[in-house]
């Protein structure tokens, strides 16, 4: 099962990294008020990036809720 779950992160990363070297153009976006230009590669490595943190600390938040 642990190799399951490896292999499948290893296949998740890889798609990921393919996506993101195959957009590297750039695109307007807008955070709140603000009109920011970026090359889509940054942009989205920066979505997965906090949506990693945001799965690491919901997953630390339930941890720890239920050791208490």
């Amino acid at each position: 099962m642990k190799n399951f779950k490896l292999i499948l992160i290893f296949i998740i990363v890889v798609l990921l990294g393919v996506v993101i070297i195959q957009n590297t153009q750039a695109v307007q976006t807008k955070i709140l008020l603000i009109t920011i230009e970026m090359p889509l590669i940054l942009l989205l490595l920066l979505t997965a990036t906090l949506g990693f943190a945001l799965g690491l600390l919901i997953a630390l938040y339930r941890n720890i809720k239920d050791k208490s």
